[in-house]
């Protein structure tokens, strides 16, 4: 019978309700305001671990950087200090599961294993029992990356090089995801806080070792991992720094609180990222023409996480085909073959795509950002933080839905009337109040095949 560390925290941290934790958890995601179009993953994210009441909106900025690694990070190393029972070395918990109000986590025994003879890793339950630098973070991930196997390490005494060591043990590659568990500066007066915190992450962007545990809680695994992001020539980007005054605490006494993101290798360009979609979008409608099945996704790792596409045909100036998907569900490279193909021959507006007319036909694809609701009071308030030319918007209400593409501000310029068609496209009679409906935004990164004339 498979052993278990349960949830010790539920219920105070966090809601200890299934249905209540997942709220909260989609709540603080759908609260992060970038709309950025990600290629890829982090390999690494720094990540605080007070309630979700102080530090959930920071933790948040973390996590939705890994909405495209889905499906890819299979493996979670998690590493955050010991606040209740002391420990020499980094202490495994010796059970094989962990579970939250959202379900059962396995422990990666083949990872564990392979630590087995490094002096500084051992096993204690009693440090892992009541322990919720890790535990807070559980909740995350699962709504984040879904089935994912885990090994947890509660740092006690330690140096920053036995951390590095185990660490690069379990580096692997883009399956595995290292995550970084630790809170700031602890009750100083708000502004000297800001001061004390500003200066420690200007130290993290910098990626500068010698932290103290007054400057971070989690500075023994922090400082392991930011000697082994130098040595791997990793680059950091800061997303968030605050305290709980910001949030939900006074400011008498508050604690610190950082996001931070690590990459890994060059990432994908965007002009060879869109030669590439380009390319395969009319690869797949080519080879649907000649009566061949279309090619399959390369193995490129960023083709290979989840991503959203819209495939857009044009012959002329005139509208031929235009499917999408407004949420990552399936790899980018399979999503943007099933659009084009759908975009060719079944888009409902137009007849199946011909071998004569494709000569003739421009294909364009949109890759999207993560929708993001739009907070507003009325009409007025929600026309006044809407951007023409930038945001495409996703208007939801009575179970219709209906999307614009930002380039549909090219022919609906005027805001009012660019709502308006929105509400006919989703089914909605004009007199439907906007109030009553959910409006999320997005960007997109576009390209044409007139971007690249050898497609």
């Amino acid at each position: 019978m498979a052993t278990l560390r349960p949830p010790a925290v539920a219920g105070a941290f966090y809601p200890g309700d299934a249905q209540a934790l997942t709220g909260e958890v989609d709540e603080l995601l759908e609260g992060v305001e970038s709309l950025e179009v990600q290629f890829g993953h982090p390999k690494a994210l720094i990540v605080p671990h007070a309630g979700y009441i102080y530090s959930g909106p920071t933790a948040a900025e973390a996590y939705s950087e890994l909405i495209p690694a889905r499906g890819v990070v299979k493996r979670v190393v998690l590493l955050g200090p010991v606040h209740r029972v002391a420990v020499r070395g980094l202490a495994l918990p010796g059970v094989d599961e962990f579970a939250t109000p959202l379900g059962r986590i396995r422990v990666d025994a083949e990872g564990v294993r392979s630590l087995e003879d490094l002096p500084q890793v051992v096993t204690s339950a009693p440090a892992h029992a009541m322990e919720h630098s890790l535990e807070v973070q559980l909740p995350f991930l699962q709504r984040v990356l879904g089935d994912f196997t885990l090994i947890p390490l509660a740092v006690g005494d330690a140096t920053g090089a036995q951390v590095a060591e185990v660490l690069e043990r379990l580096w692997g590659g883009p399956e595995t995801l290292i995550l970084i568990s630790t809170d700031l500066s602890h009750y100083h007066e708000y502004e000297a806080a800001q001061r004390i915190d500003n200066d420690t992450a200007d130290r993290i962007a910098r990626l500068e070792g010698g932290l103290n545990h007054q400057q971070a809680c989690g500075a023994t695994p922090l400082n392991g991992l930011l000697g082994l992001a130098r040595k791997k020539g990793l680059t950091i980007r800061r997303l968030a720094v605050c305290n709980s005054g910001d949030t939900a605490g006074g400011r008498g006494r508050v604690v610190g609180y950082s996001a931070f993101a690590l990459d890994e290798g060059d990432k994908v360009s965007r002009e060879d990222a869109g030669r590439t979609l380009i390319g395969m979008a009319r690869a797949a409608i080519g080879a649907r023409l000649i009566g061949r099945e279309p090619p399959k996704a390369d193995g490129a790792t960023w083709l290979s996480q989840p991503g959203a596409t819209f495939v857009t045909l044009n012959k002329g100036e005139r509208l031929r085909g235009c499917i999408g998907s407004l949420s990552p569900q399936r790899p980018l490279g399979s999503d943007v073959i099933s659009n084009a193909e759908a975009a060719a021959f079944r888009d409902p507006r137009f007849p199946p795509m011909t071998l004569e007319e494709w000569p003739e036909t421009q294909t364009e694809v949109s890759l999207l950002s993560t929708p993001r609701p739009i907070r507003f009071a009325d009409e007025a308030d929600l026309l006044a933080k809407i951007t023409p030319g930038e945001d495409g918007l996703v208007l939801e209400a009575g179970g219709r839905r209906g999307t614009f593409l930002p380039q549909v501000w090219e022919s609906l310029p005027d805001k009012q009337q660019f709502l308006a068609q929105l509400k006919a496209k989703a089914g909605l009679p004009q007199d439907f109040r906007l109030g009553r409906c959910r409006v999320l935004r997005y960007r997109v990164i576009k390209w044409k095949q007139s971007d690249f004339p050898t497609q």
